[in-house]
């Protein structure tokens, strides 16, 4: 998003850098009406000043250098250090799959960490993170007074603390009814599959 208004505020500044001499010097004209004499230019034509602009065109406009996230890089610009962003402390407890208790760490671009299933943890996270409603639900717990299936879905806890594509995560999970059943599945594989 950044980079594409970054873009786009470029490109209108070229634009206006070619449009604007060539408008202030021929001036308004409407349809239909005739023409009494010379319109007022803002440039000098006698003077001291007529030679210091020679009517060659706008005037050529530097385009500075653009910072990295708008050079197709991942979000760094020239000179910084490499940042993950998306860090993650999962902590589960009492899911019942052989290796999937435990606190692990999960990073994301590049993938690393102790997570069991980091990358598909991560493209998993990356899936949710390319939609708006991914970005805004992924993480939320259930809001208060919402009507929810009463099935239990076992004993399983988890506790998700850290960063998620830069913004703050501390969250938990747990599968005690048809709601929280379902916000686990969603958060599979970075939780583990207990079904």
């Amino acid at each position: 998003m950044l980079r594409r208004l970054a873009l786009t505020a470029v490109v209108s500044l070229a634009a206006l850098a070619t449009a604007v001499p060539a408008s202030t010097a021929s001036g308004p004209v409407s349809s239909g009406s005739v023409s009494s004499g010379p319109v007022p230019s803002a440039v000098p034509t006698t003077g001291p000043f007529a030679a210091a602009r020679p009517s060659l065109g706008p005037l050529p406009l530097p385009v500075p250098p653009l910072p990295g996230f708008l050079e197709g890089g991942e979000g760094k610009g020239t000179g910084e250090a490499d940042e993950v962003l998306t860090r993650l402390t999962v902590s589960v407890e009492n899911s019942g799959v052989a290796g999937a208790d435990g606190t692990f760490e999960l990073e994301c671009g590049p993938t690393g960490g102790s997570h069991p299933q980091g990358q598909a943890a991560c493209d998993r996270l990356a899936e949710a993170g390319a939609t708006r409603a991914g970005r805004q639900e992924l993480f939320r717990p259930t809001p208060e007074g919402t009507m929810c299936t009463m099935i239990h879905g076992g004993d399983a806890t988890a506790r998700i603390v850290g960063t998620w594509e830069g913004r703050a995560v501390d969250t938990t999970a747990s599968r005690r009814d048809g709601c929280e059943i379902a916000r686990w599945n969603s958060l599979v594989p970075v939780l583990p599959d207990v079904r």
